[in-house]
């Protein structure tokens, strides 16, 4: 489908990556991975046309088409969401429109026996024939279950665009990609701006597509369970395995290790060899012998390691003094937004030490939450901060607020105090914000750079209480990693919204759901959010079941024999059980996960872990379709 050969791309005389080629293929599923700055985004905006290389070539096939997620979109105003998600319908918009003007025309004339009039007759077919091949009959269907799937309401359809927050405008125009015939898709982060129920259904979606997929995502487990191939961007090279992120790593460190060894016998031969030389060349009798080994060595094509960029931030949260024991306190807090109704009557009692996650759908509440908790928006209701207690607070869009004609160091110096101003340099530079960097003004800076200051100048205040909204936005997976063990290290209280899964993993205690205003505590990680939610899931399913089942057997009960009741409790008793197999099975996977993250080296060390992994997937899907027959069964029994 795309062959790229030798392709560079260079700014200010500096290489950004040189001389880099691959094939993309139907049914690539390609995750691009790489530091901040390393060039993925870019390499997608070349491959996507949007910027020219400075070197090398791209060859399309033929008629290929290709959709591009880009980070920053442009709608045009006063269009409605559905009304915007319809743009990816073109020629069927189009051909609705000349529809509508030859029944129009047709209606209006009287002159049936004209050749004109079976003009226009003809056209009609040829555009209904065409219109049917489009789709044309489906594409509204398609269109809201495709924007209820990214987290949209039915009532939200005809809202205007311009009345959503950028997330939400970036979730339309990922509908909108993922709506088109496109062969080829390149997605730059499209899980930023999505929640984890959002995430999920986008991997479903993504691993039946058809076509070509290149993204850019920072998301370890989104990696792992939508791509079958790794594409790393390491100091302007790349490095192409046809294993999605996890297992890459593993073959990566093989081969590398192999090359070590390989480099290191080499060294072996070499060395020996020059002493020969050495020790031949001062004999007359021995200088054709040292001659040959000479040019034995010139001919030696020597082994070369894949470099690695092993730079990373280094970061401690530090705890600014001892609070009391309750540091938040809330009773009957509300806040509404106009007649929309995000947060009723909550009440909470947060103690010294806690590590909450919040977790929930996009617009239940969960920044507006934090927000409250930090004075930043007014509400209703009461809430106390405990003794002594200090809160650092990073908010989603922190760095966005960074000013733009500003440089690095001159933020990081007018955000300093007396006591810490010496040291911004060095925490600059535990922040990989070292040299010239230091100089660069805001406005120039990448997503994950204006991350990484924002954090960094997060550290310049004392706090005992660390609420974090989304922190991992645009981090590369090393960033990610070492904020990661930063907060597995900090004593002190921490709450933290998210939907990354992975960065989750074992890092609070608790969970805090947030639905229809409500929100659940879940006494354990994010793992066990997960199986709880998909349990309740499954026993609402169940609850609908049941109810219908009751009211069909309360009309057709004399019909139903005694074989035919013996029949449907064997289908319940089957139903009840797979129900327990999925729910231990998922348990097994979930812990398989949480192994897999907690010491990634010794497990994928162990050679059947993948193969034991895969195999108890493939189980759960036939599970799943098991217990979907075995649920259509029982409803429709009579």
């Amino acid at each position: 489908m795309l062959n790229v050969h030798n392709l560079t791309l260079s700014f200010a005389g500096s290489d950004l990556f040189s001389n880099i080629t691959f094939k993309l293929n139907k049914g690539d599923r390609v995750g691009l991975i790489g530091k901040n700055g390393a060039g993925k985004s870019t390499l997608l905006k070349v491959l996507s046309k949007d910027i020219e290389s400075s070197g090398g070539t791209l060859a399309f096939e033929k008629d290929v088409q290709l959709g591009f997620l880009r980070q920053d979109i442009d709608f045009v105003e006063g269009r409605t969401i559905l009304e915007e998600a319809y743009q990816a319908f073109e020629e069927i918009k189009e051909i609705e429109g000349k529809l509508e003007n030859i029944n129009a025309a047709l209606a209006s004339r009287t002159d049936y026996e004209s050749e004109s009039y079976n003009q226009l007759i003809h056209d009609l077919t040829d555009m209904t024939e065409r219109y049917e091949l489009l789709g044309g009959y489906n594409y509204q269907g398609d269109t809201e279950k495709i924007l209820q799937g990214l987290g949209f309401q039915r009532e939200d359809f005809d809202k205007l665009t311009d009345t959503f927050s950028g997330g939400w405008r970036m979730r339309i125009e990922l509908a909108k990609l993922l709506l088109q015939n496109n062969d080829v898709l390149l997605l730059d982060e499209p899980t930023n701006h999505l929640d984890i129920e959002s995430i999920i259904w986008l991997e479903n979606f993504l691993k039946n597509y058809s076509g070509a997929i290149v993204l850019v995502s920072h998301d370890k487990m989104f990696l792992d369970n939508v791509t079958n191939r790794t594409i790393e961007i390491s100091l302007g090279q790349i490095y192409d395995y046809k294993k999605p992120y996890s297992e890459f790593l593993l073959l990566r460190g093989e081969i590398k290790e192999k090359q070590l060894q390989a480099q290191k016998n080499q060294e072996k031969e070499i060395k020996a060899k020059q002493q020969l030389i050495e020790k031949f060349r001062a004999k007359a009798n021995k200088a054709s012998m040292a001659q040959s080994l000479i040019k034995q060595l010139d001919k030696v094509e020597r082994i070369e390691v894949d470099a690695d960029d092993n730079a990373a931030m280094n970061i401690r949260f530090a705890i600014s003094k001892e609070p009391g024991k309750v540091v938040v306190e809330a009773k009957n807090m509300s806040k509404s937004y106009g007649d929309k109704h995000v947060l009723d009557n909550v009440n909470l009692l947060i103690e010294r030490n806690s590590r909450i996650a919040f977790v929930g759908q996009n617009g239940q509440g969960k920044s507006t939450l934090a927000k409250m908790m930090v004075g930043d928006i007014p509400f209703e209701g009461h809430l106390k901060l405990g003794h002594n207690v200090e809160i650092g607070y990073f908010a989603q869009n922190q760095s966005e607020h960074l000013p733009p004609e500003e440089t690095v160091l001159e933020i990081m110096q007018n955000a300093a105090n007396d006591s810490n101003r010496a040291r911004v340099r060095d925490m600059l530079g535990a922040f990989l914000f070292g040299g010239d960097a230091v100089d660069k003004k805001a406005k120039v800076l990448s997503g994950g750079e204006r991350n990484r200051l924002a954090l960094c100048k997060l550290l310049l205040s004392p706090f005992n209480v660390l609420i974090m909204d989304e922190p991992t936005n645009h981090l590369d997976i090393v960033s990610k990693n070492v904020l990661k063990e930063a907060l597995k290290r900090y004593k002190g209280t921490l709450i933290i919204v998210s939907h990354d899964r992975d960065f989750l993993q074992g890092l609070t205690a608790s969970v805090y759901g947030f639905k229809d205003k409500v929100i659940k505590e879940y006494l354990g990680d994010i793992d066990y959010f997960l199986e709880e939610h998909k349990l309740e899931n499954l026993r609402e399913a169940e609850k609908k079941t049941k109810v219908v089942v009751k009211k069909e057997s309360k009309k057709e009960a004399y019909k139903l024999s005694r074989q035919e009741e013996k029949e449907l409790k064997q289908l319940k008793n089957k139903l009840s059980k797979v129900e327990r197999t999925i729910a231990d099975l998922e348990k097994e996977i979930l812990n398989m996960d949480a192994e897999l993250a907690e010491d990634y080296e010794k497990t994928a060390a162990d050679p059947v872990f993948f193969e034991k992994y895969q195999a108890k997937k493939e189980a759960l899907d036939v599970l799943m379709e098991d217990w979907a027959l075995l649920d259509e069964k029982t409803t429709n029994f009579s």
